[in-house]
């Protein structure tokens, strides 16, 4: 038995998320499909780093497989990606690893962007890539609200309601928000986030960015550990799984 560790990057609008689930198509499934299609024999189960919601992307996501027949993991990403398609998922990264590598139980540090487009015109290109604002957004005052959230914290107000996590006390190594012309980015790291955590920070800096909430606000709704005082919760167009540390 050999196990590879995979580095997949994804668009997620297609999928109901990361996970298998019986309310449509999912990204495991795909890949678990598509190791149908040259190990039939096979019942090949893609364990990932972490769960990704309905719509939210990944240009970094990392996954392990089992397989029994003996394949060089360069011959396993191009049997993956053939299989793969017409799914707009990419296996960009095959790297045989010993059996005590786990795509979850192993990682250190889970690290993800989102992207808002911060411009009056709509989105073309990028349309369910990013979150359009069409209101200006002081990026400077996001940064300095996300400071609020840095360090060890109880993120109930930020944690969905059905989120299946034991604690609500988790630990932000960083939340940085930076400007990169008409694009506003958020960046976050943590070793784990609760359910929808990133979006409703991402939702409650945008009120902050756009003057309606003053950085004092988003710490004292973070102090409050309740979920009404919630400012909003962003969509999962600009949420991407950004890479994974071991």
């Amino acid at each position: 038995m050999q196990r590879f560790k995979l580095t997949i990057e994804y668009d997620g609008r297609p999928y109901v998320g990361w996970q298998r689930q019986e309310n449509g198509a999912s990204v495991q499934v795909a890949l678990e499909d598509a190791c149908k299609g040259f190990a039939p024999e096979e019942d090949v189960r893609v364990i990932g780093s972490g769960r990704t919601d309905a719509g939210v992307h990944a240009t970094g996501q990392v996954a392990h497989l089992d397989l029994e027949r003996e394949m060089t993991a360069d011959a396993l990403q191009g049997a993956l990606n053939y299989h793969m398609r017409p799914n707009p998922i990419s296996v960009v990264a095959v790297e045989l690893v010993d059996e005590e590598f786990h795509a979850r139980f192993s990682a250190l540090k889970r690290h993800y962007t989102y992207k808002i487009l911060n411009r009056r015109a709509p989105a073309s290109f990028q349309r369910g890539l990013m979150w359009h604002v069409k209101t200006p957004l002081d990026h400077a005052a996001m940064h300095e609200a996300a400071q609020h959230l840095v360090g060890q914290h109880d993120f109930t107000t930020f944690r969905h309601a059905h989120c299946q996590a034991k604690s609500p006390v988790k630990t932000m190594d960083y939340l940085t928000v930076e400007r990169v012309g008409e694009e506003v980015h958020i960046h976050a790291g943590a070793r784990s986030f609760l359910h929808h955590q990133i979006r409703s920070i991402t939702g409650t800096l945008k009120l902050v960015g756009e003057g309606n909430w003053t950085p004092a606000d988003m710490k004292a709704a973070l102090e409050a550990r309740d979920r009404s005082r919630l400012g909003l919760n962003a969509p999962p167009d600009g949420l991407y799984f950004r890479k994974v540390e071991f």
